[in-house]
């Protein structure tokens, strides 16, 4: 999986429909209208995520590998 910064992914939620609901501190959480299902990005500068968090974050917005690039 390629790398992907927080801000980055978070650009890329919003395309497929995601809308900023709030900031915490460094994390944004993202929802859908429709879905129970809520997305914590944290933003550190342009630090790229791990591996593990990117996985699980690609698939809790039911996206793909694909829509990475």
């Amino acid at each position: 999986m390629k790398p992907v910064s927080g801000r980055d992914f978070a650009k890329i939620v919003e395309r497929h429909g995601w809308k900023l609901l709030r900031i915490h501190g460094s994390h944004h959480i993202y929802g859908k209208p429709g879905q129970v299902v809520r997305l914590s990005i944290p933003i550190h500068g342009n630090r790229p995520l791990k591996t593990g968090l990117l996985a699980y974050l690609v698939k809790s917005a039911g996206l793909q590998e694909s829509n990475l690039q």
